[in-house]
């Protein structure tokens, strides 16, 4: 029995050195450690303006051309455009902002108003001064005050947007325009159509082609299937890169997406869905798989100590 202690110890013991010494190293040179900040955005600029619903819906549907480019359902205000034409227009299509004011940080949805590069921090790609425009344009204000125009807005977005958002729903809204989803049977149009004829399959498929070559020239590449990603990166990198891409990849055109925390949690929950849609039954199973082990271990030193009695 001494002997097996002392076997087990050097096994645990070297199984140590290997996982907590090599392993933990391999990885912070692969990738490095990023704190985030839980959504707080705090390099963006904090409003201190109360909204006012009435004028900011006036200002979205009128002065602050929102409706020029993006649909808004909640209010029955179809896009102006479909999703082809929207793509060759500005590289990729505008969001209905039904689900803004759920979705996103408040803060950002202030700041994305008033600079769009700087809100999704991707200045390095649309500069200004080097006229490189961002497809969204700022807003200069509407004659009044600019600060609480922009409040107004925000305050009304935030006053259309349903109470309840689905997982579902807020991965389209929030990924769907730029990233497939194929375990979904989602693409960039929405979700895949499950077609009669061939030849409509086929036109789907080309409309869906033509939309990511659109899409591609605009990115720099075409964004990542998100099926797996779930499972390909940890918990803590999804947080970060959603909440600011450029921490984790410096120089990429992925825009940061502004998400709150509750609307990055219902966005994970739909990758978990479809990417480990047995992780529930899973977790669930665990308890009960630890318990027969320990219950198993047990019974089988009972059954050695009895075996190995008179030896």
């Amino acid at each position: 029995m001494k002997n097996e202690l002392k076997i087990l110890g050097v096994v645990v013991i070297f199984t140590a050195i290997l996982y907590w010494g090599v392993e933990p190293f391999a990885h912070t040179q692969m990738h490095k450690h990023v704190d985030g900040e839980h959504f707080a955005y705090s390099d963006l600029n904090e409003s201190t303006k109360k909204g006012n619903v009435e004028n900011g819906k006036t200002l979205v549907m009128g002065a602050g051309a929102c409706t020029g480019c993006h649909g808004i359902q909640a209010v029955a205000h179809k896009a102006p455009m479909d999703a082809a034409t929207a793509v060759s227009a500005y590289g990729v299509n505008p969001p209905d902002l039904s689900t803004a004011g759920g979705l996103y940080s408040e803060k950002f949805l202030a700041n994305l108003i008033e600079n769009p590069a700087h809100a999704l921090k991707v200045e390095h790609k649309f500069d200004a001064a080097k006229g490189k425009m961002h497809p969204m344009p700022a807003f200069y204000g509407a004659g009044g005050d600019k600060a609480q125009e922009i409040a107004d807005m925000v305050a009304f977005l935030k006053s259309i947007a349903p109470k309840e958002i689905s997982p579902k729903n807020a991965y389209l809204d929030a990924c769907g325009r730029c990233h497939a989803n194929r375990y979904g049977k989602l693409d960039q149009l929405g979700e895949t159509p499950t077609f009669k004829s061939e030849t409509d399959t086929l036109k789907h498929k080309v409309a869906v082609l033509e939309y990511q070559d659109k899409l591609k020239a605009y990115m720099g590449k075409l964004p990542p299937d998100l099926s797996i990603i779930i499972r390909a990166r940890s918990e803590h990198f999804l947080e970060t890169f959603v909440e600011n891409p450029q921490s984790q990849l410096e120089g990429t055109s992925m825009p940061r997406v502004g998400l709150s925390a509750e609307g990055f949690e219902k966005v994970k929950a739909y990758l978990t869905q479809t990417g480990d849609p047995s992780k529930t039954a899973r977790e669930a199973i665990g308890p009960w798989v630890l318990l027969f082990t320990l219950v198993f271990t047990v019974l089988a030193y009972l059954w050695k100590k009895s075996m190995w009695k008179d030896h």
